[in-house]
């Protein structure tokens, strides 16, 4: 294997790694355990998926999505990562010469029908909670256009498909950029993917909460995310308390609430930083931590 190779698996997993490792509102984390779910069984998946994903070899994105999402199914016996994969793998196919952003663009407009229908085989070894029905391209059923015209069907109700028609630019523009805001931190640092993940929430809402919960609990999710931020947590003691609440409102009822789009995004944005060289992992690959350049 190549260099460039070895350091994407390793990308890869410490994307998947340092998402998991760092608490976050409503995620599952080392110290907060779904009942279905723990972070050793992400932990686990990040190992199986990284090799898939990082391959030197010419499978397409979704060979690659659904070998990832079967071996993780195989050896977790859930679903932990389907909206992490689905992010991942095109990312991971922008060749080594070129720059993340615009590379991109070609691996998306290079996507076909076969991909489509590898990918929903995928989600549905998945079985993602919430899925439901739609009536064009559902996934239930075989595609007649490609992967990319698949996601932009369902752009406007899934955050993760909205990546794939909008170049991802949520993950570069959106999710770079207050990740950016955080390097000037210099208290609290273990913290920084919680507040870009409750600023993603306050911006964007998660498509998770909507499809399982319904317009009215995605939009009080959103509300209560920006009032933790304009309470500025997490850096005023009073905010504390308003955090661990949010935190609360959605692990109740079951973790029904969990913002798991959200922790995808999170992974992608973790994986662009340390592609790009704005940050690294720290040596236990718990924490991002900004370059020196």
């Amino acid at each position: 294997m190549d260099g460039f190779h070895s350091q994407l698996e390793d990308w890869i997993r410490q994307a998947c790694l340092l998402e998991v490792r760092s608490p976050k509102p409503g995620n599952v984390s080392p110290a907060d355990s779904f009942e279905d779910a723990s972070a050793v069984d992400f932990e686990r998946s990040a190992a199986i998926i990284a090799p898939i994903l990082g391959s030197h070899t010419a499978d397409s994105v979704g060979t690659r999505i659904l070998q990832a999402v079967s071996a993780t199914r195989d050896a977790v016996g859930h679903n932990t990562n389907l909206g992490i994969v689905l992010l991942l793998t095109p990312l991971a196919c922008v060749s080594a010469d070129t720059n993340l952003q615009s590379g991109i663009c070609t691996v998306l407009q290079n996507l076909t029908i076969d991909d489509a229908a590898l990918v929903y085989e995928a989600i549905r070894v998945a079985a993602p909670g919430g899925l439901g029905r739609s009536n064009a391209q559902d996934v239930h059923e075989w595609p007649t256009v490609n992967l990319l015209q698949c996601m932009r069907l369902a752009a406007e109700r899934d955050q993760i498909a909205a990546q794939y028609a909008n170049n991802y630019a949520d993950v570069f523009g959106t999710g770079l950029g207050l990740l950016q805001q955080t390097k000037s931190w210099d208290r609290h640092t273990d913290k920084r993917l919680a507040w870009v993940a409750l600023s993603l929430i306050s911006h964007c809402g998660d498509s998770l909460i909507a499809r399982k919960c319904g317009a009215e609990i995605a939009a009080e999710t959103q509300v209560r995310a920006g009032r933790v931020l304009q309470a500025d947590w997490p850096f005023a003691a009073a905010a504390t308390e308003m955090y661990e609440s949010f935190d609360q409102f959605l692990r109740a009822d079951g973790n029904r609430r969990n913002p798991g789009t959200t922790a995808d995004m999170i992974a992608a944005i973790i994986f662009a930083a340390l592609r790009d060289g704005i940050c690294v992992a720290n040596a236990s690959e718990t924490q991002l931590v900004f370059s020196e350049n």
